[in-house]
């Protein structure tokens, strides 16, 4: 199974379903369109300062622009996140879920979803190119350690 590396807490919302297109500035392989995929959470740990502006643009969207996430199932896992950021409230190195990948659409056309004022939901540059829509979610439980890699990878569960 091809497995694609994610930085918490991205991982977990795309677990929780609050997290619907995971952004890359790149088109996934057409092979993989329709296939079921595994989300894995990387190594890094959960930066306080980027969970902090999550929380503000879904708290007050009107000032700081909508994430495309659902709030309402965003906002419990980025307090948690928030609250816990380095004790291990979301696991780092394991495989999430697995997730079938949809046919990816632009950006723009991810974000008119949420509304005019929605936008990336992460600050990094590049990667609101290409929205991979990601349905279907079938959890792990417990997650699986792994290592990740960059782009895709294989996966052995």
């Amino acid at each position: 199974m091809k497995a694609i590396t994610i930085w918490q807490p991205w991982a977990t919302l795309i677990v929780q379903s609050a997290k619907p297109y995971e952004f890359r500035g790149w088109r996934p392989p057409r092979s993989l369109i329709g296939q079921r995929i595994a989300i894995h959470a990387g190594a890094r740990p959960i930066r306080r300062d980027e969970v902090q502006v999550l929380l503000l643009q879904l708290q007050d969207s009107l000032r700081y622009g909508q994430p495309c996430l659902r709030a309402p199932l965003a906002l419990p896992v980025l307090e948690l996140a928030l609250r816990n950021p380095k004790a291990g409230a979301l696991p780092l190195s394991h495989v999430l879920c697995s997730a079938v990948l949809g046919e990816p659409r632009r950006g723009d056309e991810c974000a008119a979803e949420f509304g005019e004022n929605a936008g990336n939901d992460s600050d990094r540059e590049g990667t609101f190119n290409w929205g991979w829509p990601l349905s279907d979610i079938e959890p792990f439980l417990p997650p699986i350690q792994a290592r990740g890699a960059q782009g895709l990878w294989d996966w052995m569960p």
